[in-house]
Formats: structure tokens, sequence, C-alpha cells
């Protein structure tokens, strides 16, 4: 799919969705809630929580307590429907509530004099964590406006000088969009910032850091040795949101992840020659002194190659200790001047030329495309889980942390797809052909989940009732197309789609009349086969012969004669069904 830089007109579609779901909630309430959603929290329900606003708020329009992380957010947002400029007075104001919430009881007492009383309850909870607790604040100005670089810069200063650890956040409408370009990405919520410690001593003599600027492309570049325990600390850090840009999840138990782990045990000083190292993309990055050690502080940083590395870095810190690894990190720049498309072309091509000790295939390619995002999304709605990068089935069970969602893989959607629209034979000459470009769109041609769920459920009952017979294993493709194009006219509405959906979710009675139905059309398939196959040495194998390409068309052609003896059963079956699912509607 082609990628262009989000508009204001695809962050209305986003709210747009939101209000489907909270109709009453003005348009400042929903943006709020799609910017804690996309940069705070995964999950919907809790950013929706956080919301506060209404009368007397003190600019509050949330506040997001993570305990995991220490940190407390407070976000003010204005959503902007013309890009004017911010009131100085209130963006600096927004930066006093740092010290309002830090200073002693009295002023505190003083400051929350008449405030709403949702709002000071909350500021409580905060104000607690923060001095009690030592949490970190985080003040976030979220607005579709613009704010002057002097302006942002001098909230900050007044933020940064209360006696707590404070950070303030300007996004303007500029930043607003990039976020959204990330979310659509699937890099939501981003990691904000990672320290990523430059190795020094331990009898390894460090001559610096690498630092490469390139004035014709404003790309930069740092590469440096971190050790190995350092390195696995960072996906303690971050989880697996460190890896959203990488084209794939973790492959477990692979022959190169046992390596490295057997390297780790028994050489790890060897261990910086064997590896290939870790490279990260960042939207920026400075090397600074921190409790007196050297980092490069990175911000929205990805690791895009070297997740297997760091996983098993991580669940090896034991015996990481003696062992260093190579770092390149590279800024990639965004905004004025360099559109998504460009960004994301050359994240894919870095993705590309560097992931090759595991072999990439066309499928890993497309895992981070929008449309497999949108699918992605749309799918958890319904309460199905979809594995759009290739990893391991315990892996994406603990990705979905419940045993509830419906696993499916995106090569199995492929296939029911392709099986159903395309020639069946496309589907048995490989699923990663499936995900090259020739095939690519119309396999996945929208986000719609009920197009993909109509045509996976069918392939799972066309799969059962092909169970027991090995032979039926040839023609299931076949048989899919065919049932598909006799059972699509009657999903003529998005209301019999959902109750044919539901059926298939619940296992339910009427469908032993579709399976009933596809046992036929095997049955007749198979007789098929018997009628063209030839006679003596000439005779064509089964498997070869349902692997001819537009056979779907020629078997339509003997399905309609009056060789086929199969009709009246068939006919049958499919009547009884599709009456049980006009009434289930």
């Amino acid at each position: 799919m082609a990628v262009s830089m989000p508009s204001e007109i695809d962050l209305r579609r986003e709210l747009d969705d939101l209000r489907d779901k909270y109709p009453s909630m003005p348009d400042d309430h929903l943006f709020v809630a799609w910017f804690l959603h996309a940069f705070l929290t995964e999950e919907e329900a809790e950013a929706v929580s956080c919301l506060t606003g209404g009368a007397n708020d003190k600019g509050v329009d949330a506040v997001h307590v993570d305990d995991q992380t220490k940190t407390v957010s407070i976000v003010q947002g204005k959503y902007r429907k013309a890009n004017k400029a911010e009131k100085r007075a209130d963006v600096v104001a927004f930066s006093s509530l740092a010290s309002e919430l830090s200073a002693q009881s009295k002023e505190y007492r003083e400051f929350v004099r008449g405030i709403s009383p949702e709002v000071g309850s909350r500021l409580e909870k905060a104000r607690k964590r923060i001095l009690d607790r030592r949490y970190r604040l985080n003040l976030f100005y979220v607005t579709m406006g613009r704010v002057s670089p002097h302006l942002a810069k001098e909230a900050e200063r007044i933020a940064r000088a209360c006696p707590v650890e404070t950070s303030f956040v300007v996004l303007d409408s500029r930043r607003v969009l990039l976020m959204l370009s990330d979310y659509l990405d699937g890099v939501a919520p981003p990691v904000p910032t990672l320290d990523l410690e430059i190795e020094e001593g331990n009898g390894v003599e460090i001559k610096g850091v690498y630092h490469r600027y390139d004035g014709k492309t404003d790309i930069e570049s740092w590469v440096f040795s971190m050790t190995a325990a350092a390195v696995g600390a960072l996906y303690e850090q971050a989880g697996n949101r460190l890896f959203a840009r990488n084209i794939r999840g973790f492959l477990g138990s692979t022959e190169i992840n046992k390596g490295m782990a057997s390297t780790l045990s028994k050489t790890p000083h060897f261990f910086w020659y064997f590896n290939n190292g870790i490279t990260v993309v960042c939207d920026h990055a400075e090397q600074i002194g921190s409790h007196g050690r050297s980092v490069l502080r990175v911000a929205n940083p990805q690791v895009i190659n070297g997740q297997q590395t760091t996983r098993v870095l991580s669940a090896h810190a034991s015996s990481s200790s003696k062992a260093s690894v190579s770092v390149r990190v590279v800024r990639v720049p965004r905004g004025d001047g360099y559109d998504a498309l460009h960004f994301d072309l050359l994240v894919g091509q870095i993705v590309s030329a560097t992931n090759w000790q595991n072999a990439i295939k066309p499928s890993d390619l497309k895992a981070n495309d929008r449309r497999q995002i949108e699918i992605e999304r749309q799918f958890k709605k319904l309460g199905y889980w979809y594995i759009r990068k290739r990893q391991t089935k315990g892996e994406a069970r603990a990705a979905s942390g419940s045993r509830h969602f419906v696993l499916i893989k995106k090569d199995e959607l492929a296939q029911a797809v392709a099986a159903c629209d395309l020639d069946p034979a496309d589907v048995r000459a490989g699923k990663e052909g499936l995900f090259e470009e020739r095939y690519y769109g119309r396999v996945f041609p929208t986000g719609d989940p009920t197009y993909y769920l109509c045509r996976y459920w069918l392939m799972r009952f066309i799969g059962y009732a092909a169970r027991g017979y090995p032979q039926r294993a040839y023609p299931k493709w076949l048989v899919l197309n065919h049932v598909w194009g006799r059972l699509e006219p009657f999903l003529s509405s998005r209301a019999l789609k959902r109750v044919f959906i539901d059926m298939c979710e619940h296992d339910a009675e009427p469908l032993r009349h579709l399976v009933r139905a596809a046992e036929v059309a095997f049955v007749a398939s198979l007789a098929y086969y018997r009628e063209q196959r030839g006679k003596g040495a000439r005779a064509i194998d089964v498997s070869r012969f349902f692997a001819r390409r537009s056979l779907h068309t020629q078997f339509k052609e003997y399905w309609a004669s009056r060789r086929n003896t199969a009709h009246t059963r068939f006919d049958r079956a499919l009547s009884s069904f599709v009456r049980e699912l006009r009434e289930g509607s």
C-alpha cells in the first residue's frame, strides 16, 4: 500500500471511530482519549477512564498513573479546527502545575480550592505518588494548534524548576500528525525515551563513539559498544513495544538463538565478534552524562534489527555480564521536507538490509503494512488476535494476554481469501506467494473484519469436512472456492454476515447443513478427478491434478452438467442452512 503523511482528515476518522463507542463525548475529550491510547496506554478503555475535564479543572484533562514505570502523566488537550497559535498564558499556566503539585500542603490546598472533586481526587493521588514514592511527573500539552519553539522551551524551564523530576512536552499539530503516523504503523504506544549506556572499562579500551552526520540526507548515526546486560535491560524497560517496527516477533528456540545462548554460557568474551549487534532507529539522539555514565539518550527508539539478540540477552541476564554487543543508532529525519513515504521506505530498506541471519519471507515484509495493522485493530475489537508477525505460538498467546481471543495467523487468512476469490491454484502454489505485490492488494483489499471472517470461518468448516479423508486434502481449496461461490450471494447484508460469523464462533447447530454441503462437494470434486485423470501410465496424480490453473472454472462446467449427480443433495443442504441463517437474522 502507498503510504503518505497522515492529515487532519485521518485524525478526524480516528476520533469518529471513538465517537461510535462514546457518542456523548465532546471533541476535546475524544482527542485526549485518542492521545492517551496512542501514546501512553495500549488499552482504549483505560485511556477513557483517565479523562477528567469539565468546569474548574485547572487545565487538567486527563491523569494517567503507571505504577510499573513509576510515572504520572497529566494531559491538557486542545482540539483546534484551525491551526492557531496557543496563548502563552495557557501554556505557562500548565507548566506551572509541576510546582503546584510539589508545593507545601498549605500552598497546595490553596491551589485546589474550588477545583472539581473528580480532578481534585486524581491530583491528590498523583501528588502522593510524586512526593511519597518519587514517581516521575510528565506534563503533556497536546494541541492541533501551534506553539513556538521559544514558548515551548520557556514552559519546559518552568516545569523543570520544581523540586521533583519533571518533563514538559509540547506536541503541536505537526508532532501530533507524526504520532498519528506511528499509530497507523502499529508503533503505539511508543517508547518515549531510552538511555543507551556506552560501554566503558572492564578491561576493554573504548575510544569513544563513532558519530556520522550526512548533510545531504540529514541522517545521523552513532556506532558504539554496550554491555550485553545493558542491552538485555532495554527489553525489561520497554517490553515488546521496542520491536514494533521489526518485521518479525520472537522466533523462540531457533538454532541461531540457541547458538547465542551457548556463546554467552561458554565464551561470553567472544560474543561481540560472533554477533551482528543491534540496529536502532529513532527521532532524536543526544550523547549526555547521566549519573556518572556516558549514555546516548534516544527518543522514540525502535530496534529494527536485533530483536532475537535483545530477547536472548534478557532471558540469559545472569550469563551476560561478561559479554558486549555492537550497537548502531540511526536518526532518520521526519517532518518538514520528509514525508511518511520517505521515512517508511528508508526504515524498510534498513530492515531488509540488516535482517539476513534469519531468512526474510515475503509475508515478513508485509508484517508492518498499514492494512495489516488495520486488520489487527479491527479483529481485536471482535475478540480475535491477529498474528501479523512471524513468531512462536507461545509468544502470540502471551502478547494477547488472554486465552479468550481466537488466534488467526495472517498466512491462514491470506489462504482463505485467495481460495475464495482467486484461482485455488494460487493457494496450492504456496502461501508466501500470496504476499507478493501481484496478489497482495487482491488478498487484502479492505480493513473490514467481516469480509475476512466469513471466508476464514468457511475455510475452517471446509477443513472440518475434509478431516479423516486423506484424499480430500488435495481438492480442499477447490471445494472452498465452490462452496463460497454458492454461499456468498446469500450473505447479502452486514447483518447476515454477522449472523454467519456468530454461528461459526459458537459452532451452532445449523452449521451441520453447511458441513453436509461441503462433504457433497468433496465427493463431486473427486468424482470429477476420476473422470478427468486418464488411464494407465498416463493417469494424472491427484496432487498434480488439483494444482492445475483455472480448474475451478472447469469444475463449474462439470457441476452444471448432467454428469454431476450431487446437485440435489448439495442444494438441499445449502437451502436448509440458508433458511436457518435468515431466521437467525
